[in-house]
């Protein structure tokens, strides 16, 4: 919860300054506050620092990859239960979301995310994610 607005706080964690623009801009055009950061290590200055109710996470960014941050969120007594929507453009092998998705729920010593959305998103299905998510 943001201190400042008193809304639901998102981090979208996202190398790509056109992506963040378009899920910043959309979460706040729907009543949340927002937060970004560009790589992993940033990502997670910011998680400690203001502990959002939610995490957006794409998997490939410079410094620490999405999938570095998302084992040390997890594997963080403290942090484990933010919930992390992941939102890449990643595939498996076939370039089928799915297969990556089953490929990041069967990491045994790390839970699967809360949510998967495959790139390029669509505002609907996303915003039905979050009001999940954040219920």
């Amino acid at each position: 919860m943001s201190a400042e607005t008193g809304k639901k706080l998102i981090l979208v964690v996202e190398d790509e300054p056109d992506e963040v623009s378009y899920l910043t801009t959309l979460f706040g055009d729907n009543g949340y506050a927002t937060a970004s950061a560009s790589d992993g290590n940033a990502a997670m200055a910011k998680i400690k620092e203001s502990r959002p109710d939610l995490i957006t996470l794409d998997m490939s960014m410079p410094e620490k990859s999405g999938v570095k941050l998302y084992r040390e969120l997890k594997t963080d007594p403290k942090l484990a239960d933010i919930p992390v929507l992941v939102i890449t453009g990643v595939t498996g092998l076939g370039g089928r979301s799915e297969d990556f998705e089953r490929f990041l729920s069967s990491r045994k010593h790390i839970p699967p995310p809360e949510g998967f959305i495959a790139k390029p998103v669509k505002p609907d299905d996303l915003l039905d994610a979050l009001k999940k998510l954040l219920a």
